[in-house]
């Protein structure tokens, strides 16, 4: 199979789906790889170390020329300008609340396979956990920046990777953190770490927020836009001057008030609250990132590279429940929704 890694065109965005140790792994299996000039830059690597690896550097639209696409962050208007249509492209898509990329995909014929939305067997996400991990981290550390000291009580909106990880980050910089998160499971669990934690409902969302110098957006529901548990009613009655990182903002976030921002313009201040609402924050980390990210990619890509993309999706209910889009269809019913589009099912007709 031919797979194809093309230099990310978001903003801010340095990271790079595969590294030279998979490329050769892959190479080693008998497929080609094709890697973008220049595509390993934000983290330091050369185009020298692709070609020893076994890569062909080439051009960007010979990079998406490929069968199997493998990248970072969402298509942009840039890529969608230079792939041809009917590609394959396994990599974040963060499709909610996106109508207009969703039937951009569809109109051409592309399929989209989620990293976000990947599991393996024990209903873990490889793709998305490390990922939520680094932006729980990063949650805190922003928030010392913006506020000139450690924030003193924190609450966290979420108990999977990204809020566990905030709160961990949280509790060594000796805050009082308390987490509220949706499920009664879910708070058992997040107990069991050893943090504060109760279910997220109107009144104990608002009894918390309006104590703490710092509130992080961590809930994620897969495939459906993040419920808003902040509202603007509720945002001014917060401390003045305290933070709101919205790691959920990719699926809308957690606040009314929250929009999404940029590495390059991170913050904006609504109602004396500071909002850091950046989509990609792990890419202000891109060496941790794309090792994450090629590790945990690897498996999945040497399975569609070696079985073909079809068979190995019918093979692997992890891998389908990532399938977003298949060839131009819309096989969530969500995403089909919001985008004013036809839901179709994926079937095993579909992948033979």
């Amino acid at each position: 199979m031919i797979i194809g890694v093309p230099r990310e065109t978001r903003e801010g965005e340095k990271r790079v789906a595969l590294l030279p140790q998979a490329v050769q792994a892959l190479v080693q299996e008998g497929h080609e790889v094709r890697v973008q000039a220049d595509a390993g830059e934000g983290i330091g690597l050369t185009e020298g170390d692709y070609r020893r690896a076994g890569a062909s550097i080439v051009n960007a639209f010979d990079a998406w020329g490929s069968e199997l696409i493998v990248k970072v962050k969402e298509m942009q208007n840039t890529d969608f300008r230079v792939a041809p249509p009917g590609r394959t492209i396994f990599s974040f898509h963060h499709l909610v609340h996106d109508a207009a990329r969703t039937r951009a995909l569809a109109g051409r014929g592309d399929t989209a396979i989620a990293f976000e939305e990947v599991e393996t067997r024990d209903g873990l996400r490889p793709m998305l956990a490390p990922m939520s991990v680094i932006a729980g981290r990063m949650a805190v550390e922003v928030a010392t920046k913006l506020l000139g000291r450690a924030p003193e009580r924190v609450l966290v909106l979420g108990g999977g990777h990204a809020g566990l990880s905030a709160a961990r980050t949280a509790s060594r910089a000796r805050a009082r953190v308390t987490v509220l998160t949706r499920t009664e499971k879910s708070v058992e669990a997040v107990r069991e770490h050893g943090f504060t934690a109760a279910q997220a409902t109107p009144e104990s969302v608002a009894a918390e927020a309006v104590e703490c110098d710092l509130v992080v957006g961590a809930a994620f529901r897969g495939g459906e836009p993040t419920p808003k548990l902040i509202t603007r009613k509720l945002l001014r009655r917060m401390r003045k001057g305290s933070v709101l990182v919205d790691i959920a903002i990719e699926e809308g976030g957690v606040a009314e008030t929250s929009r999404a921002t940029s590495h390059a313009r991170p913050t904006y201040v609504e109602h004396d609250i500071i909002h850091y609402c950046v989509p990609n924050m792990p890419a202000a980390v891109p060496a941790e990132g794309s090792t994450a990210i090629s590790i945990a990619a690897l498996p999945f890509v040497r399975q569609m590279a070696s079985q073909g993309i079809g068979p190995a999706v019918r093979a692997n209910p992890g891998l389908r429940r990532g399938v977003l889009a298949w060839q131009g269809r819309i096989v969530h019913e969500g995403i089909a929704a919001e985008a004013g589009l036809p839901y179709t099912p994926l079937t095993d007709e579909d992948l033979a």
